[in-house]
C-alpha cells in the first residue's frame, strides 16, 4: 500500500480529476494549500504598495493505493496536470504501514478498495 501525495496547480484539479476517474482511482482528500518551490513567487502591486509573493496556491491531494494502482494513479495525476512549465508540482510516493476503515474494521488492502 502506497501513499500519493500530489502538489498541483489549481486550475488544472478538473484535469487530474478527470484523468483519475477514468484510470478508476476516484478514491482521495483535496485540501488548498500554499507554498513556493523552484518559480519562486512574484512581484505585484498593490494601491502603490511593491509586494513580494513567494507563497502561491497550491492543491494538495492525498491518494491511498494498493500496490497494483502506484503507477496508473502517479501516470494519471502527470497527464493531467502536466503543462510543460515551471511550478506544475511534485508527486511524493511513501510507503502507507496501516490502513483501517472504520465503518467495518476492516485492515490493509481491503480497506482502500
Amino acid at each position: 500500500m502506497k501513499l500519493i501525495t500530489a502538489y498541483i496547480k489549481p486550475e488544472k484539479l478538473n484535469d487530474v480529476k478527470q484523468a483519475l476517474f477514468e484510470a478508476d482511482v476516484k478514491k482521495m482528500s483535496i485540501t488548498n494549500s500554499l507554498g513556493c518551490g523552484q518559480q519562486g513567487g512574484y512581484h505585484e502591486t498593490y494601491r502603490g504598495v511593491e509586494m513580494e509573493v513567494n507563497l502561491l496556491k497550491k492543491v494538495r491531494l492525498e491518494i491511498a493505493v494498493n500496490d497494483d494502482f502506484v503507477e496508473t494513479t502517479i501516470k494519471a495525476i502527470i497527464r493531467g496536470a502536466k503543462t510543460g512549465v515551471i511550478g506544475d508540482g511534485k508527486i511524493f510516493v511513501t510507503n502507507l504501514e496501516k490502513c483501517i476503515r472504520i465503518r467495518t474494521e476492516e485492515e490493509g488492502h481491503e480497506a482502500i478498495g
